[in-house]
């Protein structure tokens, strides 16, 4: 073990036997007080070929914007990011939606944007494109959806779980879930700076609570109408991993990260129409989830960004999963691949689960697969 002096303070490297920090030993960044004038940055996020991570860079602007319309369209080089389409390796970013910055405060802010090829038509990669269209044209049944984003936290290096032994594994499952205390909770303060950062920046952040597996967590986005849903839970997701970076962390959306009798991480929907919510709207339920059956292939192959390849390794029916292979639902059945809660069967209106996304999926994939099946016919 190693001890090194930190602004009288003493750090140990112990846990993971370097010494990472960005420079500033943990201290508050002493620039970031300077006052920027009358001008604005904007940090641009999209995402990138792998359909799953995140990139961002930040542009100055002379004034606030009151509108996503006022915010110039911008580019960047596909061919670093898996999103080249040839020669020209410029590839489009239009911004799409606003949110508040909680990193820089002020007003700064982040733009949620989606990727446009060079002859203007929305780039291979961009799933947002056809899920707005499809939004829009059943934007008379009001779909609503919450998303329920389960994660891993791991230490700096990505290989190993937070504050997991060096040289074993934690207890079995049992006590971690919504657990109190810390022999059962790692990374409270990581979910807790997640939860403030995401209602300061404008996100429609509904909860969070700690999951089966320790260093696993989940936090729920919505409700959501539309495309809405996909904006809102993409830039959680780049708040969450930028709130990591601060504490040295990284966050895992893999849906199994660690093989075994270990939980693997979901991204649990939860759907409704206007139809739905309303009295006698079970039977509107019945029919979207019988509806949904009948594709069951085609949706596993939204539900991640392999085709469902990655979620092979969660959808096995064991911990709390359904088979991938077989379509099933019941009420507060969570090992069927569609859950009915308990309340709704009892007010015979609400809303149902699909559990089988993936924690890596994306939103905007998922929630446009389901209004295809369940509003469209598709």
């Amino acid at each position: 073990e190693q001890l090194i002096w930190v602004d009288k303070a003493v750090v140990s490297t112990q846990s993971t036997g370097s010494f990472n920090m960005d420079g500033l030993n943990g201290m508050k960044n002493p620039f970031m007080d300077l006052p920027q004038g009358d001008k604005i940055q904007a940090y641009y996020i999209w995402i990138d070929g792998s359909g799953q991570n995140l990139r961002g860079k930040t542009r100055t602007l002379d004034k606030v914007p009151t509108d996503v319309s006022e915010l110039p369209e911008w580019n960047f080089d596909g061919s670093s990011t898996g999103q080249s389409t040839g020669e020209n390796s410029d590839v489009y970013i239009r911004p799409v939606a606003i949110f508040k910055d909680p990193f820089r405060r002020g007003d700064n802010i982040l733009v949620m944007c989606e990727t446009y090829a060079p002859d203007d038509t929305p780039h291979p990669t961009n799933k947002r494109a056809s899920c707005n269209k499809n939004m829009e044209a059943c934007k008379d049944q009001h779909p609503w959806f919450g998303i329920e984003q389960e994660y891993t936290l791991f230490d700096h290096t990505g290989k190993n779980p937070y504050c997991w032994p060096a040289n074993g594994f934690p207890g079995p499952q049992g006590p971690y879930y919504c657990g109190v205390g810390a022999d059962r909770v790692k990374g409270r303060k990581i979910v807790e700076a997640h939860y403030r950062a995401c209602l300061y920046a404008g996100v429609k952040i509904a909860g969070s609570n700690g999951e089966v597996m320790p260093s696993q967590w989940e936090y729920q986005v919505g409700p959501c109408e539309g495309i809405e849903m996909g904006d809102h839970l993409w830039v959680s997701r780049y708040i969450l991993c930028r709130v990591a970076e601060e504490f040295d962390a990284v966050v895992s959306f893999d849906p199994k990260p660690i093989p075994g009798d270990w939980n693997g991480a979901g991204c649990h929907t939860n759907i409704s129409t206007l139809a739905m919510r309303q009295d006698g709207g079970m039977e509107h339920i019945i029919k979207a989830i019988e509806a949904i059956g009948k594709k069951h292939k085609e949706h596993i192959e939204e539900y991640d960004p392999t085709q469902g390849a990655d979620n092979a390794r969660r959808l096995t029916g064991l911990h709390e999963t359904a088979s991938i292979h077989q379509f099933s639902y019941g009420v507060a059945h969570r090992g069927c691949s569609i859950r009915i809660p308990r309340q709704c069967e009892k007010d015979n209106k609400g809303y149902f689960e699909d559990r089988r996304p993936a924690s890596n999926c994306d939103p905007y994939a998922v929630t446009d697969r389901i209004v295809k099946t369940m509003c469209l016919g598709q």
